[in-house]
């Protein structure tokens, strides 16, 4: 069982990470979907009060409130999978939920690049309503997450990707470090099933020597 979380500021690539992580066969519950239910189920238009009712849900319920929704997803997901992928982690206090959760068998990977690479990502994909249109602007949306603790989160990540090359050679990166992280995982729970590789199992006693 391996959890591998995401973390990063809008237009870093969190969702071509999650993309390949479903190439490789690992199922993805995002962060996200969480929220944009909670905003649908409020009334309100997920294009536009995504960020609002994010804030309203860790004021109400706490700043796991979140993770701590999210976590029977993941649950329900491993009861058939070897791993899952958590896309879009926001706050140290969610790491602190997933670390509890799942201990070294959690990994968090950041996932960074410049304001001005992540704003032509987000011009460029189209499917966020601008901020001449009422919607969020960059800045706007980097300060907020910010404020949940994302930089604290950032800061606790095992693995950090730079995503400034080309899409091909991020989404190589992101495949090997969840390739690793894996073999890594099964390779320590061979080693905990073998007695041999026990450093606390006692030694075998020598056999006795007859002599004639």
């Amino acid at each position: 069982m391996h959890v591998i979380g995401t973390v990063g500021l809008p237009g870093s690539g969190k969702s071509e990470a999650a993309a390949v992580a479903r190439d490789e066969g690992i199922p993805v519950v995002t962060m996200g979907d969480v929220v944009r239910q909670e905003t649908v189920d409020r009334g309100l238009d997920p294009t536009k009060d995504h960020g609002a009712v994010a804030k309203a849900l860790r004021e109400e319920n706490g700043p796991a409130a979140i993770a701590e929704r999210s976590l029977p997803m993941l649950e329900d997901r491993l009861e058939d999978h070897d791993a899952v992928l958590v896309d879009g982690i926001r706050s140290d206090a969610a790491v602190d939920v997933f670390e509890e959760r799942f201990g070294e068998a959690f990994t968090l990977i950041s996932i960074e690049a410049p304001f001005e690479v992540r704003e032509e990502r987000i011009e460029a994909r189209g499917r966020d309503v601008s901020e001449a249109e009422g919607g969020e602007g960059l800045a706007a949306r980097d300060e907020r997450e910010l404020g949940f603790g994302m930089g604290e989160a950032m800061e606790r990540a095992d693995v950090v990707i730079e995503n400034t090359d080309t899409l091909e050679a991020f989404h190589e990166r992101i495949r090997e470090v969840i390739r690793e992280r894996l073999e890594s995982q099964s390779s320590g729970s061979a080693s905990t099933s073998d007695p041999e590789s026990d450093p606390g199992r006692e030694p075998e006693p020598e056999p006795e020597q007859e002599f004639p």
